[in-house]
């Protein structure tokens, strides 16, 4: 069984109210480890092979390990293993052996053993620790004021508050470090009262601002509503770290008290201020203000303005549509955008549901917007949208024809292509065929989507261009047979369009289609662009080396001209192979490209190793 699934029972059984019983087996291979381990430690193993046996002895350790592990304080090189493993050991044992060694050792070693001893919280060693505040190594008395603080009982408590006025500047910052700790275990066990007059203390003190920001924000939270007062002192302050102390205390402070005073203090913020204290409170979603936030969102300056429209996004509702769609409608860019970023991502059915509902009932300006809203939040309304697309206004059209780009599904897909085969109005042909392409594009089956392509171009001829365009966008099996098929037919338009789609497919399934137009195609040209589209292939997608060399191979025998040969040597030399020199070697035989070949081979050979 390992750490972690004893840990895991052990929890399962804390909360099912039951014992945890260790099976014999795991005891078994402790002990077994733990035997292995500490002879490691008493032979003359390397420092390394032992630092690692403290490291699994802080698993299989027992207080058996304890005296071996104890020797090794004193070194310097393996001294912090020794710890990490003393650490994790229960018992009285390990605490008496980093006590004695905290005694005995000095300078950084010292150190050590207190922080180890801060770790275990070993209150036996409180009076020592006490002693070493006074220490003259100040690193040595930094180290007992945190232990001390982690330790947090009541002797401990009363030398860190006594301490904090009359400890060197050199160690004040620690001391101050550790009454926060004791602060922290108080306020954790329900003394708050106490806990708050030591967190004063330190605020009050003489000591770096991290700790005054550490005290104030445990002293606003340790009085509670009382600390709302102080708080709101807190984010007025001229001091940035205060200020931003302060608005990550009002995300973290409980209860639904400190909600109106936040609204209050919105109206008189300064507007920097102000912009930030709305996020702060929008991330306060259980108890927040959604009237004051969409108020700050309708009217006010533009930078909290945007700052709220941001906000709704999170913790908006459908009852934020209104004032949303009005702001989108604003002459100012920048806040239309934000709203309408904030309509596309609210939350919820309801939200979909009063923009159908309110689409249905839409005129003037709304209507494009309320489309546009269908399209992006990719609502299911193929009536509404179908029936817009007949609409006088070109906004609304071309509002339509986007969210039907958006969602529309296969069955309903012969509107869209109906748009692009037979436009009723040229001017929305870009956006007819930008809707169609996206459509298609997000398709779950490729292969269907590209046979109603098909049937379509077939029924309308002059469509030729942009059915194709989309097809190759669409890609898939179906596409590839269909672009191979029309870049080998007799109609010069298909041929380029074809042609061109191919030499840019996305992966390598079209490798063995444009090798054959390579051979096959109609014009010199389209065969040029086949092979070159064929040797890209081979430049950019990762294969085995023997594939691609194999692919170069029947592109050098396909090729025609040195330029295409040119091309090939690069892919050689992009990617070094001992395959590779074979062919590398049969093109300085040509005198062209000799210098080439040669440089081709010495690349090779210099990263592959071969001769």
């Amino acid at each position: 069984m390992t750490l972690n699934q004893l840990l895991t029972r052990f929890i399962a059984g804390c909360l099912a109210g039951t014992l945890l019983i260790v099976t014999p087996a795991w005891t078994q291979d402790s002990a077994e480890a733990e035997k292995k381990h500490l002879a490691t430690l008493r032979s003359d193993a390397p420092p390394s092979e032992k630092a690692l046996a403290c490291k699994s002895l802080a698993v299989h350790g027992s207080s058996e390990a304890v005296a071996d592990l104890a020797k090794l304080l004193p070194d310097p090189q393996l001294s912090s293993w020794a710890r990490i493993a003393l650490e994790a050991i229960p018992g009285d044992a390990s605490d008496q052996a980093l006590r004695s060694a905290a005694e005995s050792l000095d300078g950084r070693l010292r150190v050590g053993m207190i922080n180890s001893i801060g770790v275990r919280r070993d209150v036996a060693a409180v009076e020592l620790l006490i002693q070493l505040l006074e220490d003259s190594d100040a690193d040595a008395a930094s180290a007992a004021a945190i232990a001390l603080g982690r330790i947090g009982n009541e002797p401990a408590t009363k030398s860190l508050r006594q301490a904090l006025a009359k400890v060197p500047d050199n160690v004040r910052s620690a001391v101050a470090e550790g009454c926060v700790l004791c602060a922290e275990g108080l306020h954790a066990e329900g003394d708050s009262e106490r806990a708050a007059a030591i967190y004063d203390a330190v605020r009050t003190a003489d000591v770096p601002l991290q700790r005054i920001i550490e005290a104030t924000r445990g002293a606003i939270l340790a009085r509670q509503e009382a600390g709302i007062e102080l708080l709101m002192a807190t984010f007025r302050s001229p001091d940035k770290k205060l200020f931003q102390l302060a608005l990550g205390t009002i995300r973290e402070f409980p209860g639904d008290k400190l909600d109106p005073v936040l609204a209050a203090e919105l109206a008189n913020a300064e507007v920097s201020r102000a912009a930030l204290l709305v996020q702060a409170m929008a991330d306060r979603s259980e108890t927040v203000d959604l009237a004051t936030i969409l108020k700050a969102a309708e009217e006010g300056d533009k930078r909290v303005r945007l700052s709220a429209m941001d906000a709704l996004r999170r913790i908006g509702n459908a009852s934020c549509l209104a004032v949303l769609l009005n702001s989108a409608n604003e002459e100012d860019d920048e806040l239309a955008a934000a709203a309408m970023k904030t309509l596309a991502g609210l939350s919820g059915e309801e939200v979909d549901q009063q923009i159908v509902s309110r689409l249905d009932a839409a005129k003037g300006t709304n209507q494009p917007l309320l489309l546009r809203l269908v399209g992006l939040r990719r609502i299911d309304a193929f009536e509404l949208v179908t029936r817009a697309l007949d609409h006088s206004d070109p906004d609304v059209r071309k509002s339509a024809l986007f969210a039907l780009g958006e969602t529309v599904d296969l069955d309903g897909l012969s509107v869209l292509i109906s748009q692009v085969t037979n436009p009723g109005r040229s001017a929305e042909a870009a956006d007819a065929q930008r809707a169609l392409k996206v459509a298609c594009i997000r398709m779950p089956e490729p292969d269907k989507c590209t046979e109603k392509l098909v049937a379509a171009m077939n029924e309308a001829p002059d469509s030729k261009s942009v059915i194709l365009e989309i097809v190759g966008a669409v890609g898939g099996s179906t596409a590839l047979s269909t672009l191979a098929s029309a870049a080998k037919s007799d109609d010069p338009v298909k041929q380029d369009i074809a042609s061109r789609l191919l030499g840019k497919w996305n992966n390598t399934d079209a490798a063995p289609v444009l090798l054959d137009l390579a051979q096959t195609a109609p014009a010199e040209k389209y065969q040029i662009r086949a092979l070159r589209g064929y040797i890209g292939i081979a430049r950019k997608f990762p294969m085995q080396e023997k594939v691609r060399v194999a692919m170069c191979q029947k592109a050098w025998d396909a090729s025609k001209r040195l330029a295409e040969k040119q091309l090939i040597l690069d892919v050689l030399k992009i990617h070094p192979s001992r395959p590779a020199l074979k062919l590398a070697s049969k093109a300085q035989q040509i005198a062209e490209l000799k210098d080439q070949a040669s440089d081709t081979i010495r690349a090779i050979e210099s990263k592959v190793g071969a001769n």
